[in-house]
């Protein structure tokens, strides 16, 4: 490592710091969204949705974020994270759609039945 970037200051050092709690931040709303995702999963299945990707939502959400978006990042940049947070999303509904398929062929049957 080069001398010069091992320099610091106590502003970079702030700044970092900063970056660190905002980062501790996203991580905590990307889980409350994947949460959110996990309860639309629910709803789907309970009013009888199959489709897990909705594009007519995705394009809502991505146009929505596109006029919210005053910068300085870059549109295609935050189109591309939130397209990546929409595919996981995707995702984790059909795993959680899986788990819910699994659980419930592996309840027993009453007796009786």
């Amino acid at each position: 490592m080069s001398p010069r970037s091992t320099r610091t200051s106590p502003e970079l050092a702030r700044l970092r710091t900063e970056i660190d709690e905002l980062d501790r931040r996203i991580v905590q709303l990307v889980n409350e969204r994947a949460e959110l995702v996990r309860a639309v999963g629910h709803e789907k299945a309970a009013i009888g949705r199959r489709a897990i990707r909705d594009r007519d939502r995705e394009r809502e959400v991505l146009l929505r974020v596109s006029i919210a978006n005053a910068g300085p990042t870059p549109q295609s940049d935050l189109l591309a994270i939130y397209r990546r947070l929409i595919a996981s999303a995707r995702a984790l509904e059909l795993r959680e759609r899986e788990r819910l398929r699994q659980d419930e062929a592996d309840e027993p049957e009453p007796p009786g039945a």
